[in-house]
């Protein structure tokens, strides 16, 4: 069990004006009622005090994610007073065992968001189920279940930077100029990506330390039988600090990544959002987010702004109180599913009735597959794994197999020979999200199905590998008997596409003063792990309306 957490503090009320000179005038109010958080060691963002009912907010942005988070950041840093809105709990009081964080092997009730069992993508290993039941709490990972799909999203301050696995890959710029061609990819890749490879604290990992340490023996591994196949492999950049990590491995400071901690979050070593983007955003003093409170309506206030509705839940995911507050403007962050399932539900119930026919399409997985392979004796995959990725195998290219494949790991603290890959393929599907008026709710379309075209992407890679090699595939990790992880994602996109549901810089152009700044405005599939795509361009759009709307 771990220690409670709850927001006592009074709310901060700011203005109701539209224009950035009116939002400057009460900045100085609002940061005179905020405390900074400390800065002298590693800093953090935290919830400072929680909005009340009937609050008035210059701007309010609904998500701490990656887009909530530059949205707050450069809000801020143009003296915007700024409230996030965030359904998970701050991750910032440690449990009874002195760690923030479980850790994988030894899930509890901090691992998965209101459920009784974990879920865990690879549920299964030689022929048993290895989730475990748990308390029902605010945990820090949700599996959400849509009727064809389910859907691992970051529960807290710092949204799904805090659960994934830190590769910060910037994608290949011809791609990305396919699936984004309004977007102008000079100022992208001149501007935009550096600015956010540096927000987010992206490095590398030493090369001669990894050719040499135990610890990434499994990389060196699907390394080998992947290019003995004729695939090339690269390294890729990640948020964990891997000057940290080899002081791990030295014995000299608290074991994180080495440590099986990564899905259920980092306590060490990771720079998460709230260690970035959020912890600079809350030092300009004009920041506040409100934790554990869920948006359930946005619709337009008398006279001008917006009126958002919220429900305060508790630690068991119970509703203890319902709220409403004007915002001047709103900014959507609550992720791909979030953002979208939240439009969807306000134009369907006429809310926000107005809004493009094209709000809810386009979603995609990221073409996300996950399997495995049985290697032979002599390639063993090691008993020490780190838990942060460092490699892919790069067939993006190639027509017939375009694929993306993370080298993955599976520390399970003993030697498994298994080489596991979470591959990202070119599968050109699509779904949309849909609003039940039955049941009062929002699903997506997209059905199991759907996964076959990446299925037979990933399986023209590692059908070659396996051949050369003389291997097969692990059926016991993803269920019985089955060979692909295709009934999950990590990488949701798309719902709320950026030049068709939005204007070119997000904005819902039927309702001014409402943007949109997640990975909702990426259209299904960015070719590689998708969060530095999902920071640069909010950093491209909040710049513009900031410049434009705010003047």
């Amino acid at each position: 069990m771990i220690d409670r957490f709850a927001n006592r503090t009074a709310p901060t009320r700011g203005i109701s004006h539209v224009s950035r000179r009116r939002f400057l005038t009460g900045a100085g109010l609002a940061a005179g009622a905020l405390m900074l958080p400390s800065m002298s060691t590693v800093a953090s963002a935290s919830p400072r005090r929680a909005l009340s009912d009937g609050d008035q907010v210059p701007a309010l942005v609904i998500g701490s994610g990656y887009g909530g988070a530059v949205a707050a950041l450069r809000l801020t840093q143009a003296g915007i007073p700024t409230q996030i809105v965030e359904m998970g709990r701050s991750w910032d009081t440690p449990g009874s065992d002195g760690n923030i964080f479980c850790g994988m092997l030894n899930p509890d009730e901090r691992s998965f968001w209101l459920a009784d069992r974990t879920d865990a993508p690879v549920s299964n290993f030689i022929g048993f189920n290895i989730n475990r039941n748990i308390d029902r709490y605010v945990g820090v990972l949700d599996s959400e279940r849509f009727s064809g799909i389910k859907v691992y999203q970051g529960r807290g301050v710092g949204g799904g930077s805090l659960v994934n696995g830190g590769m910060a890959v910037t994608p290949k710029r011809h791609f990305f100029e396919e699936i984004l061609p309004s977007v102008d990819s000079d100022e992208m890749y001149d501007k935009y990506f550096p600015r956010a490879n540096t927000g987010l604290g992206v490095n590398h990992i030493d090369q001669d330390w990894f050719e040499t340490t135990p610890w990434y023996k499994f990389a060196r591994t699907g390394r080998k039988t992947a290019q003995r196949s004729g695939f090339s492999t690269a390294f890729v950049p990640n948020v964990y600090d891997f000057e940290y990590m080899k002081k791990e491995a030295a014995g000299d400071v608290t074991e994180s990544a080495l440590d099986g901690e990564v899905i259920y979050g980092n306590n060490a070593g990771k720079k998460s959002l709230d260690k970035t983007y959020l912890a600079q955003a809350a030092a300009t003093g004009k920041l506040s987010i409100t934790t554990l409170h869920r948006v359930t309506k946005v619709e337009p206030a008398p006279g001008a702004g917006y009126n958002v509705t919220m429900e305060q839940i508790d630690e068991q995911g119970n509703v203890i109180a319902t709220k409403v507050v004007a915002a001047d403007r709103v900014f959507f962050a609550a992720g791909s599913v979030g953002t979208s399932k939240l439009l969807v539900s306000m134009k369907a119930q006429g809310h926000l009735p107005n809004l493009s026919s094209q709000v809810g399409e386009g979603w995609g997985n990221n073409g996300n597959i996950m399997l495995g392979r049985a290697n032979h004796m002599w390639h063993s995959t090691g008993s020490k794994q780190s838990t942060i990725p460092t490699l892919g195998i790069d067939n993006w290219d190639d027509p017939a197999a375009p694929i993306f494949a993370e080298i993955a790991p599976l520390p399970a603290g003993l030697e498994t020979y298994v080489s596991l890959y979470l591959a990202i393929t070119k599968n050109p599907e699509r779904a949309r999200f849909q609003f039940n008026s039955n049941t009062g709710k929002v699903d997506l379309s997209w059905t199991q199905a759907q996964n076959q075209p990446g299925i037979e992407m990933a399986r023209a890679v590692f059908d070659k590998i396996n051949k050369k090699e003389g291997t097969i595939y692990r059926t016991d990790l993803f269920g019985v008997y089955k060979k692909f992880g295709d009934d999950f994602t990590y990488h949701p996109l798309g719902g709320c596409l950026l030049n068709s549901a939005t204007d070119n810089y997000g904005r819902l152009p039927e309702y001014p003063g409402l943007y949109v700044v997640d990975g909702s405005l990426v259209p299904g599939n960015v070719g590689v792990n998708p969060f530095v795509t999902i920071t640069a361009l909010a950093e491209r759009n909040v710049e513009k309306i900031i410049a434009t709307d705010l003047a």
